[in-house]
């Protein structure tokens, strides 16, 4: 069963966030040279995926009825809306299709993280937890890979969100009735007393904003930037595998050094990783800076997230869904103020640079926030 309960999440995750939200940054090349989208449209248009992600979770941290069904809604709405952008033109109507699968999104990976969690932890394998966070990573890098074959291919942007979509399609059909049933994920009688946020608590929702502010600009325009630094190499097309792959080690990393000191000093020392591959991405000239943006702020992604968590079950055990749906609607607030920044950087400095040493910095200041616990 609980086995049955992991590789379901993580197919969810790999499907709702590898795929529906993340296949975007490795078409963007692909929309651009097809004149669908500029890189400053596509700023926008990756600010209404965010903005859609904020709703989501937003809403799914306070949903008391059809919590189950909103999982499903995420789910399948996420892999409908990526078949549905092969048939997309423009950047108004795919920031439309990006906003209502970042809604989906957002439902998917706050119910399927509280219900993952708190069925493994019911089952003796809470082990599995940060496995599950591998999802989103492993979709990176299939879906990545994906991309580099159909570059290879030179297929138009609207067949690669086909195949992109077909894929999903095909995962999802595998492990749908594994999902929760109603009563799964809300239980009334099993309410417990209202959540208080002391000071730990609002430290660490903030420094996950910060994390969100933090990688969302590297992860959205590594391709575009690859594509720019190098027009007719072949590096440009594997930097978003790069990243997807990186995310999946980092979660190995944090399994293998669990028992490594404080969750809260992991975390910290990862948010900084991700501050140096920023930076280097941003300051280091051609693929060295590229492929250490790549290794170290995907390497990090991933393990933000599952160590965010934990430290929140840890803070405040019985509020789980409650903490989840929190800190992913504060990380994506962040995700929606950094790719605005990017508009401003590149609209009116024509260079994105300026707009990545400020996300940097941002992680710097994240991890300033969780190195330290009171009480």
């Amino acid at each position: 069963m609980a086995l049955r309960v992991a590789l379901s999440a993580f197919l969810t995750l790999f499907v709702a966030m590898g795929i529906g939200r993340f296949a975007f940054t490795p078409q963007v090349p692909l929309m651009i040279q097809a004149h669908q989208l500029t890189l400053t449209s596509a700023s926008l248009v990756a600010a209404l995926n965010y903005l859609g992600y904020l709703c989501g979770s937003f809403d799914a941290m306070r949903a008391h009825r059809r919590v189950e069904l909103r999982l499903l809604a995420g789910v399948w709405g996420a892999v409908i809306l990526t078949l549905l952008s092969a048939f997309a033109n423009g950047p108004w109507l795919h920031g439309a299709i990006r906003f209502l699968v970042g809604w989906a999104s957002g439902w998917a990976m706050v119910l399927v993280a509280a219900w993952s969690n708190e069925q493994l932890h019911r089952h003796g394998r809470a082990d599995l937890s940060a496995a599950v966070f591998a999802g989103p990573g492993c979709g990176i890098f299939v879906s990545g890979l994906l991309g580099v074959a159909l570059h290879t291919l030179q297929v138009s942007a609207g067949l690669a969100w086909a195949a992109y979509g077909a894929l999903a399609l095909l995962l999802i059909a595998l492990i749908t009735r594994n999902l929760p049933r109603r009563g799964e994920l809300h239980r009334p009688d099993q309410a417990p007393e209202p959540l208080v946020l002391d000071r730990n608590l609002k430290r660490l929702v903030l420094s996950y904003s910060l994390a969100g502010f933090g990688y969302i600009l590297p992860a959205t325009f590594l391709s575009q930037m690859a594509a720019t630094r190098f027009p007719d190499g072949v590096f440009a097309q594997f930097v978003w595998p790069i990243f997807g792959g990186a995310a999946m080690i980092g979660i190995l990393l944090s399994i293998l050094t669990r028992r490594w000191g404080h969750s809260h000093v992991r975390l910290a020392l990862v948010l900084w990783a991700q501050a140096l591959g920023v930076f280097a991405a941003a300051l280091l000239p051609g693929f060295i800076g590229l492929l250490a943006g790549a290794l170290l702020v995907g390497g990090g992604f991933l393990s933000v997230v599952q160590l965010s968590l934990l430290c929140a079950r840890e803070l405040a055990p019985k509020h789980l869904r409650y903490m989840a749906g929190l800190l992913t609607t504060g990380y994506a607030v962040g995700q929606l103020v950094g790719p605005l920044l990017s508009f401003l950087s590149t609209a009116l400095l024509h260079r994105l640079e300026p707009a990545l040493w400020v996300a940097g910095a941002s992680l710097v200041w994240a991890g300033l926030l969780v190195w330290r616990r009171n009480g």
